[in-house]
């Protein structure tokens, strides 16, 4: 029924999950752990496969070791059973050297954590914005070298870049601040390449923009939400609106859902047998059952 058909690649974008060690609530209320269960718990249902899920950055809020290990204990087995490559991407609020022997699995370095992976013909690149003891975010001299001599060689299917401050505007009080800073360094490696689609966290919220032609896609944190509408000169966090977005990749374009957390009420909807029975019509047939208006 598709027009463009099944998309070659499918991937879940999730981000700030800020974990506290001991399962202690951040903020003394925001119970992190449910929340991400939560979101995995729906995925499960859905039927999605993703062939990666995708964490930009603020995995742990303090960059514990009993924070990194809880999560993984979380998010391993639910990536096993959905058939899916978890990529880690460092934020303002991780320790370097503990993701990269909790979740990584390597030894304590303090360098920059920077992968490149292939799901088939799709590259996916995490890049490393953290500065120790800051909150903005920087790219390196090396680290845009490197970026440049990977992105030297084309993926068959093009490259996804993953980093946790997005190169975008933000219009909410004081976070300006705290963005990616010398953001035309990265335009300059990333222009004309075969990057595809940007994947950012750290603002809180979901939103969407551009970047050296390039587009970026923000995944709102797990954890809570930043009120890009709250009175003017308020900075406020929310304790709903949580949600990760699932990205799906066509050979002609990336399509970028947002999806809410949470177990919300049904209101509407068509069964199982109702969309077997349009799916077994012609097409013509399909838009007079489904398309047509009916009177009222």
């Amino acid at each position: 029924m598709a027009q463009y058909g099944e998309p070659l690649h499918t991937i879940v974008h999730i981000s700030d999950t800020h974990f506290l060690a001991e399962e202690q609530p951040l903020y003394g209320t925001v119970d992190t752990d449910a929340t991400l269960t939560q979101a995995l718990r729906q995925l499960e249902a859905s039927g999605i496969r993703p062939e990666a899920l995708v964490f930009t950055g603020d995995i742990a809020d303090l960059g514990e070791d009993d924070a990194y290990r809880r999560i993984r204990g979380i998010v391993g087995p639910a990536a096993e059973r959905l058939g899916s490559r978890v990529l880690w991407v460092m934020g303002n609020h991780d320790d370097r050297a503990r993701l990269r022997v909790e979740l990584l699995d390597e030894a304590p370095l303090a360098d920059p954590v920077v992968t490149s992976i292939r799901l088939g013909g799709l590259r996916l690149i995490a890049l490393d914005t953290s500065v120790p003891g800051y909150h903005h975010g920087e790219l390196s001299a090396e680290q845009l070298e490197w970026l440049r001599g990977e992105l030297a060689t084309p993926a068959p299917e093009g490259t996804i870049v993953a980093l946790h401050h997005p190169p975008i505007p933000t219009t909410i009080p004081l976070m300006p601040i705290l963005e990616l800073q010398r953001q035309e360094e990265l335009a300059e490696v990333i222009r004309g390449t075969d990057v595809r689609a940007v994947l950012g966290g750290h603002l809180h919220y979901s939103t969407h923009s551009l970047f050296a032609g390039v587009p970026v896609s923000v995944a709102a944190a797990t954890c809570y939400t930043m009120d890009v509408a709250a009175p003017r000169g308020r900075l406020t966090g929310l304790g709903g609106g949580q949600s990760f977005s699932i990205v799906h990749v066509y050979d002609d374009r990336i399509v970028h859902s947002t999806v809410p957390i949470g177990d919300f009420p049904v209101v509407s909807g068509f069964d199982n047998a109702f969309v077997e029975r349009v799916y077994a019509l012609s097409d013509d047939e399909r838009l007079e059952a489904f398309s047509r208006q009916q009177q009222r």
